[in-house]
């Protein structure tokens, strides 16, 4: 039956009222509804608005959507409850299960009154997007990537990813600065949320800020430090783990979580379980570099004192060996020197000898062609005034010559000269 004309027309709170009506009556009960938190918007009265979406699987596109209430009454007991049982906080993108009863207000519409949460529906999905995140990683070969990387032998070049506030931060600072052996770090925030919708976004943008001077590093710590587990779930994101898995630096993840791994845990080049463990890792890398350096340097002082004994062991023998080898060798030095004395004595007689025969045969030549031999001949020889008489032209008529013969010598006087 058709209520209403248009001469008599409803007004639409009447309209709207009558809605409500029929909800009541066709949708008395409370109903378990499954849908994904898109808005939650708490009030300073206390209560929380919502609105609940439905999504096809297979695009995404939204197929049902509906406003909702958590009064003040219940969700001051809904909101520790579901943080307790899920470590995560009532919030939008979860996926819940709600107990709701439906109503229609006639000046706010259709909305759904939330009674109860079943916070192991929230849980499952939450382990099963986590699951999903970790096989599509492996499919993808990139969830050891990081692991596969060289630890680097002297790690004290560290880009840190964090909050500036963290007192995780401030102690992982402290431990590497008062650590004991005295080792130098360097290290250099690259600020980014730790908590909240905002984390994957910081820690990515951070890793792009360190890869524009990654020679500057040696690693990559990410360290969140306090804070409660119901804030792990912004680590187990894909996009954040495909980041570090596929950074070219290790990185080391302490983020405060003894019993819960997040993704960002697993792709990790290593996982310490708070930002203190984490500079424990790096002074140990450093101590066991040292105590390698230590070891190398005692073994090349070993190595040279064992050298020098044996060099010394080696210089004793050829000590207590060097008066008989410098014996042995004067001796033979001796005797070489005598051979050679005796060559130069053999060399000097027998050129001696040959100078000796040579200058008999010259004094035989000598004999021959001596004046007093020539003279004995028969032969004379005529001076005038001292000089020789070669020629006629030598003397003259009236000159007083001497003549040497044999046996002695005469004067005359020249009375004449004829060719």
């Amino acid at each position: 039956m058709m209520m209403g004309s248009i001469d008599e027309p409803l007004t639409l709170y009447s309209l709207n009222n009558m809605v409500r009506c029929a909800v009541s009556k066709g949708l008395p009960s409370r109903y378990w509804v499954t849908g994904e938190l898109s808005e939650v918007r708490e009030t300073g009265a206390g209560h929380c608005y919502i609105e609940l979406v439905q999504r096809d699987d297979a695009t995404q596109e939204l197929v049902a959507k509906a406003r909702g209430i958590v009064w003040s009454r219940v969700y001051s007991l809904l909101r520790p409850y579901f943080l307790e049982q899920t470590g995560q906080p009532f919030a939008a993108g979860l996926k819940v299960l709600l107990q709701v009863s439906v109503g229609f207000h006639e000046l706010y519409g259709y909305t759904l009154d939330v009674c109860d949460i079943e916070p192991a529906y929230t849980i499952g999905d939450m382990a099963r997007q986590r699951m999903m995140v970790i096989k599509r990683l492996t499919d993808e070969g990139v969830i050891g990537l990081n692991k596969e990387l060289p630890f680097p032998l002297l790690p004290q070049r560290i880009a840190v990813i964090s909050s500036a506030t963290a007192a995780g931060y401030g102690d992982f600072c402290d431990q590497l600065a008062g650590n004991r052996y005295g080792f130098v770090f360097y290290t250099r925030l690259f600020e980014a949320p730790m908590q909240g919708n905002r984390v994957e976004e910081g820690v990515i943008a951070a890793l792009n800020r360190i890869a524009e001077s990654i020679d500057c590093w040696d690693v990559v710590v990410i360290i969140r430090g306090g804070g409660a587990t119901s804030e792990l779930s912004c680590f187990d994101t894909y996009d954040l783990a495909n980041n570090c898995a596929q950074f070219p630096l290790p990185i080391i993840t302490g983020i405060g979580h003894q019993r819960d791994e997040s993704v960002l845990d697993i792709v990790a080049h290593t996982r310490a379980k708070t930002p203190t463990a984490a500079a424990e890792l790096l002074i140990h890398a450093m101590l066991e570099q040292d105590d390698m350096i230590a070891s190398m340097m005692q073994g090349v002082v070993d190595g040279v004192r064992l050298q020098m004994d044996n060099e010394w062991l080696r210089l004793q023998g050829a000590l207590s060996r060097l008066p008989m080898a410098t014996a042995l060798y004067l001796q033979g030095e001796k005797a070489r020197l005598q051979s050679s004395l005796q060559g130069v004595l053999s060399s000097a007689r027998l050129l001696v000898g040959e100078h000796m025969r040579r200058l008999d045969v010259c004094k035989a030549a000598l004999d021959a062609a001596s004046p007093e031999r020539v003279l004995a001949m028969g032969y004379s020889i005529t001076r005038v005034n001292g000089k020789v008489v070669r020629s006629l032209d030598d003397v003259a008529v009236g000159d007083r010559v001497s003549t040497s013969v044999a046996g002695g010598e005469f004067t005359s006087i020249v009375e004449d000269k004829q060719n």
